[in-house]
């Protein structure tokens, strides 16, 4: 049986913009091996896969690598497929389940709005080599759950980086989250990511990676809201709300392409 697929930008209203997710609305429970093919073949920094549960959508994410434990723009692009397919009623909050535990996803205006547990992150010695692979020196170190977060001296040098990116694989980390305050008007703090140690060289928009920087700027800046920029290539805009041990992330989607997979 042909199984759909959809390909969709996250974190962004233009078409060839945000980042790219692959999503399959599963019919029936798939192996992991076969979604781990389908993800390598999709190419795409996180392909997600639903089925659904009675009273949930089980949700899971795939690099084309590994397998990972949450991840932010494909979650979005799930959420959109649903509304998009009627899988969901337009009023309906919907609710995942994950390897992160239950996450959901409501309509607001033209908005998507997930509901994330924050991942806060203390300071950190530099690991060796962090400088040299980035190419910069930190301003600050801390370490999450899942990345280290490093504090660069300016937005500028957030977006000329050109880390060494077999170097940073060799970190301890599922990746490095590179960030500073904003000098764009209109925003309150811009950041890279890179994760070369799961397959993703530099993710386009990182909607996991926010669930870091959103308790690490509320500290800060002595506030919850913000509007970030994640200033990849292809660039995303992110709303952003701490909401003590939640992060609310808000952003659009469009999808790209719709098609079906025969194997």
């Amino acid at each position: 049986m042909a199984q759909p697929i959809a390909v969709v930008d996250a974190f962004t209203d233009t078409a060839f913009s945000g980042n790219p997710a692959g999503v399959c609305v599963l019919a029936e429970e798939r192996d992991k091996r076969w979604m781990q093919l389908v993800a390598r073949e999709m190419s795409h920094a996180e392909t997600a896969f639903l089925l659904r549960r009675a009273d949930a959508w089980a949700l899971r994410w795939f690099t084309p690598t590994v397998e990972v434990d949450l991840c932010g723009h494909a979650t979005l692009a799930s959420a959109h497929v649903l509304w998009e397919q009627g899988l969901a009623a337009p009023g309906e909050t919907i609710r995942f389940r994950s390897k992160s535990g239950d996450l959901s996803a409501a309509r607001r205006g033209e908005w998507i709005e997930l509901d994330f547990p924050a991942v806060p992150s203390e300071w950190a010695d530099a690991p060796p080599g962090l400088a040299e692979a980035l190419g910069a020196r930190p301003k600050f170190v801390a370490k999450g759950r899942l990345d280290y977060l490093v504090e660069l001296e300016s937005e500028a040098v957030v977006r000329d980086l050109q880390p060494n990116l077999a170097m940073l694989a060799e970190l301890p980390a599922r990746g490095i989250i590179v960030t500073a305050a904003a000098t764009t008007p209109g925003f309150d703090f811009v950041s890279r990511f890179f994760a070369p140690q799961v397959g993703v060289g530099e993710d386009p928009v990182t909607g996991s990676a926010h669930c870091c920087l959103a308790p690490y700027w509320a500290e800060r800046f002595g506030r919850t809201t913000f509007l970030a920029y994640q200033a990849s290539p292809r660039g995303g805009v992110l709303e952003v709300e701490f909401k003590g041990d939640r992060v609310l992330l808000r952003g659009r989607a469009v999808t790209v392409l719709r098609g079906e997979l025969d194997a």
